[in-house]
């Protein structure tokens, strides 16, 4: 495995619970600030192999990017069951629940 991929599996590993880190965010704190794009592939490709808390993980804008409607349902739920408000259409304040360590 990469470093970039473990620091990135790392980081989002310690996203606490009823906090969220934005793609972009995640990229930055493992070192290479351009790639959001490759934490998605990361976070697609390896959340079940490793346990990750992917529901933690939003758009820049606090919005959940997944396309799917029933993984977008179930972030929703779970960030909502964790304690983070979310607005109908799924965004949610980032002032107020991003995590910064």
């Amino acid at each position: 495995m990469q470093p970039f991929t473990e620091e990135v599996i790392h980081i989002i590993r310690s996203i606490p619970e009823g906090r969220v880190m934005t793609y972009g965010q995640i990229a930055a704190q493992a070192g290479s600030p351009q790639a959001a794009r490759q934490v998605a592939r990361i976070l697609h490709s390896m959340s079940k192999k490793h346990s990750l808390p992917w529901h933690r993980v939003v758009n820049s804008s606090g919005q959940a990017a997944i396309k799917n409607t029933e993984a977008y349902e179930e972030q929703i739920y779970l960030l909502n069951k964790e304690g983070v408000i979310t607005d109908k259409n799924g965004k949610l304040d980032l002032a107020t629940y991003q995590w910064l360590p």
